[in-house]
């Protein structure tokens, strides 16, 4: 799932950005509400996670423009400031959460958890033939053997996964599953796919997880 962290303090945003990441998110950051705005308007989040005093636009106004706007988009606003009255004007703007600072990294994630559960049904399980993946509990199976995945793992598997039988390229893949600002090396993709294959396909027989030369990868539940 895709967040997006708008926040100034930029060592707390990367720890954000790190801490979330380390769950299993995929996360953009911005640092203004100018920059946050324009990042929400252009592309499609799971939730946002907004600051309150943001230079260039505060995060009332972000978040009060894409209400406006008709944009359903869970949002959990963060601020310094501790008080009802300012939890309430969160709120009124359209704000589904309200976190204060210094917070918990354990709380930010179970509330943001608890947010998106909020902003719909539970992802349903994800099937390529025997090959399951479960984006709410993120856990992997084939058959009934248990794989074990890193977070960024499951993510590459699960862009796979949504786009079952249909290849898909280095670049798009980077850009669902690692930010925005990501300016590597794309041999990062070749690297998660070969882990992958050593878990998913090695050890059942199996050459699910395909790569199709000059294009990209797809995965297959046709059992090959």
């Amino acid at each position: 799932m895709r967040i997006l962290v708008v926040e100034d303090e930029r060592r707390l945003a990367a720890a954000v950005k790190w801490g979330l990441e380390s769950h299993g998110f995929v996360v953009d950051v911005a640092h203004t509400g100018i920059d946050g705005l324009w990042a929400a308007e252009e592309n499609d989040y799971a939730a946002i996670i907004l600051d309150v005093m943001l230079p260039g636009l505060n995060g009332f106004k972000v978040c009060e423009t894409l209400r406006r706007a008709g944009d359903t988009t869970p949002i959990m606003m963060l601020t310094a400031k501790d008080g009802e009255y300012d939890e309430a004007e969160g709120l009124d703007t359209g704000a589904d959460d309200y976190l204060t600072k210094p917070f918990s990294y354990v709380v930010l994630v179970a509330r943001l958890r608890a947010l998106l559960r909020r902003g719909g049904a539970p992802p349903a399980p994800l099937e390529v033939g025997d090959l399951v993946l479960d984006p709410a509990a993120r856990s992997c199976r084939r058959g009934d053997a248990a794989i074990e995945l890193t977070a960024r793992e499951f993510a590459v598997l699960e862009c796979l996964a949504r786009r079952r039988d249909v290849v898909v390229t280095k670049r798009e893949i980077l850009e669902q599953v690692w930010d925005a600002n990501y300016d590597g090396e794309v041999n990062v993709v070749e690297v998660h796919v070969s882990a992958l294959r050593r878990k998913i396909d090695q050890p059942f027989d199996r050459q699910s997880l395909q790569t199709v030369r000059g294009m990209g990868y797809r995965l297959t539940g046709r059992n090959v």
